[in-house]
């Protein structure tokens, strides 16, 4: 989730630009209030000035799902989807996996799903009722703690994008899946030979440093927001057990 701020004005000697069209506002609980709107054919979210998550840049969280499945080597896993966003990371995964695959989405904000099905329906298309969708209205961490619990199966990779990098820009409470003990929390989630995968907009030295110290073998890759190497370079973390 990209955050760029919006410079709005004008463009002197032209045309003022076409405006945004407000759809709709959420506001997450325990944290940020959240708008969707359209402009020229997009859609776009936007929390305060910035825009969180739009489907002019997709790639990245594409890749997400892209580069984890392949690193997992199979079409049969089990993974977990921290924020379902615009939905680019799930259709992804569901793209590449297979039918014994399980692929639990986890969205903390019920008016994102909401939009999923009313004015996103066409970008979301019939996803939302693919029988492998384990789709959970939740915070991410309860699941992750179910998981190291015991009380639910253990995955074979944790996909997390659910704010700007590692730090909780949408809700403060999110700082703890990305604490040393909300990273051990992960990888106790995870099966032998599992990964746990993270997006962020910019590195952030100090939390490659964490997941270094949950005992993950890690590896930084460097994507482009858009497709043909073009747009802003965000990066994932993949971390890998053992």
């Amino acid at each position: 989730m990209a955050v760029r701020s919006d410079p709005g004005g004008l463009v002197f000697g032209f045309a003022p630009m076409r405006k945004r069209e407000l759809i709709d506002t959420a506001r997450i609980e325990d944290g940020a209030t959240l708008e969707l709107y359209t402009h020229a054919g997009h859609f776009m979210v936007m929390m305060g000035r910035n825009e969180l998550m739009s489907t002019r840049m997709r790639f990245s969280e594409e890749q997400l799902a892209d580069l984890a499945i392949d690193q997992l080597g199979r079409d049969d896993a089990r993974i977990l989807i921290g924020g379902f966003g615009l939905g680019f990371t799930y259709r992804a995964a569901a793209a590449r996996l297979g039918p014994k695959a399980q692929i639990v989405v986890a969205e903390i904000c019920e008016a994102i799903i909401a939009w999923a099905r009313g004015p996103m329906a066409a970008l979301t298309g019939n996803g939302l009722s693919d029988p492998r969708l384990d789709l959970r209205i939740c915070d991410v961490a309860a699941l992750i703690d179910d998981a190291v619990d015991g009380t639910a199966a253990k995955f074979d990779a944790i996909l997390l994008d659910v704010d700007n990098g590692p730090d909780g820009i949408a809700r403060e409470a999110n700082n703890r899946i990305y604490s040393r003990t909300g990273l051990a929390r992960a990888r106790d989630a995870l099966k032998p030979g599992g990964i746990l995968a993270v997006w962020s907009a910019a590195p952030d030295p100090s939390f490659r440093t964490r997941l270094r110290d949950t005992g993950l073998t890690v590896t930084e890759w460097k994507v482009r927001s858009r497709p043909g190497n073009k747009g802003a370079h965000h990066l994932i973390w993949f971390a890998h057990k053992t």
